[in-house]
């Protein structure tokens, strides 16, 4: 497998491309000449992610629920008719939940676990053949700071998290044993600055106040902005980097886990606090 990936003339799929990373990405990608099968529920959004891309390549949007195995099944199709193939999948769409494990309604969980894994594994099932049948090809899953560490009161979200890291790596070590042309990126976001926190779903018994403390905790870790974000990841895809953390804390909660495998919340947790 070669090292360097040149975009240009590549098509490229990106889930919860309406916003955030997502739209972030999108306009990177776009930048090198890569063009585009935007993804997602929000349309307005999507089509706002289509202004800002530029370089005068092919952008095709289309709404979808990566939730929805059968929609995700028939997806491949729609995107061959209108690029002809795939070259690279980015599964960034993802949600949050708010709340302890005891708190969290087993609908919650399980409706998040659909989305920010079960559409990972769906979305990967269903481009993975078109992705071998290219000379060369990427597969980028999203994971998160949350999918090194595991903090109180992100028991969904870091199992999710945790689950597209541990799927990822080992897919990565199946295609490299079976030498395959398609490589496996995995990307570790920290805090940044996008709508997932503001359009979390939060438990239904959590009080007012604990909301208000949630989301105050939430934005202040959320500083990076989406656009240095999107660059890391595009510039980790051109290397075929098997992993990228972004941001700083994320590299740094990296380094403390390693340290610290059992009892880095006691250090971290301080920290966050």
């Amino acid at each position: 497998m070669s090292k360097a990936f040149a975009l240009g003339g590549k098509v490229a799929v990106v889930t919860g491309a309406a916003s955030g990373i997502g739209r972030a990405v999108s306009i990177s990608l776009a930048k090198r000449g890569c063009h585009l099968a935007l993804a997602d529920l929000n349309e307005a959004g999507l089509e706002e992610t289509a202004r800002h891309v530029g370089n005068g390549v092919r952008v095709t949007r289309h709404r979808l629920d990566v939730a929805d195995r059968a929609a995700v099944a028939a997806f491949p199709a729609e995107v061959t008719a209108a690029h002809g193939h795939v070259d690279i999948v980015v599964n960034n769409a993802g949600v949050a939940l708010g709340g302890l494990f005891e708190q969290a309604s087993e609908a919650d969980f399980d409706w998040l676990m659909s989305i920010n894994f079960d559409g990972v594994v769906q979305m990967t099932r269903a481009f993975l053949p078109h992705l071998k049948a290219r000379p060369e090809a990427q597969l980028v899953n999203l994971s998160s700071l949350f999918g090194l560490i595991a903090p109180p009161g992100q028991t969904a979200y870091s199992a999710a998290k945790f689950a597209v890291r541990g799927f990822s790596e080992a897919l990565r070590n199946e295609l490299l044993y079976a030498r395959s042309n398609v490589g496996v990126t995995v990307v570790h976001p920290g805090g940044v600055a996008t709508n997932i926190s503001k359009a979390a779903r939060v438990a239904r018994s959590v009080g007012e106040e604990q909301k208000k403390r949630l989301q105050a905790r939430f934005d202040r870790a959320l500083k990076m902005p989406p656009g240095p974000a999107g660059e890391i990841i595009v510039k980790a895809i051109e290397r075929r980097a098997a992993r990228v953390l972004v941001g700083n804390d994320a590299k740094f909660a990296a380094t403390i886990e390693r340290l610290m495998p059992v009892r880095y919340w006691w250090l971290l947790g301080r920290a966050m606090a």
